[in-house]
């Protein structure tokens, strides 16, 4: 049981640091084939779907989704729903994308009590567009 809670952490913060690369290199938004798969494969592994289906729920919906999962699990997750909305709006704006982003940047915040200026930043570039 132990090594389960330790390899969906472990996945988890696999795919946020991922994504927090994928927003520093300069190509932001275009994910090349090899990353592409990546990204596809992150995906299953840590919310067992595609974007698309998790994209399509609304952020109670998500939200709910990470309650039920351990409380150790919640502030990780939080994170990097954040950078996954987060970056798929750098990729392909949209208000809806931006919304979520936000929201689980707020959400990784209140439960974390960290205090993170580049999460703080981009909810305040969220939050003007």
């Amino acid at each position: 049981m132990i090594h389960d809670k330790d390899y969906i952490i472990r996945i988890v913060k696999q795919f946020s640091e991922f994504l927090s690369k994928m927003l520093l290199e300069k190509n932001e938004g275009e994910l090349k084939e090899d990353q592409q798969r990546i990204f596809e494969t992150n995906m299953n592994d840590t919310f067992k779907m595609d974007f698309e289906t998790l994209a399509s729920k609304s952020a109670e919906e998500i939200t709910q989704l990470i309650e039920e999962k351990d409380k150790g699990h919640h502030i990780p997750f939080y994170e990097l729903l954040g950078h996954l909305f987060y970056f798929k709006n750098k990729e392909n704006p949209s208000s809806e994308f931006a919304l979520k982003a936000q929201t689980f940047y707020e959400l990784y915040l209140q439960k974390s009590g960290i205090f993170s200026m580049p999460v703080i930043s981009r909810i305040g570039e969220l939050k003007k567009s």
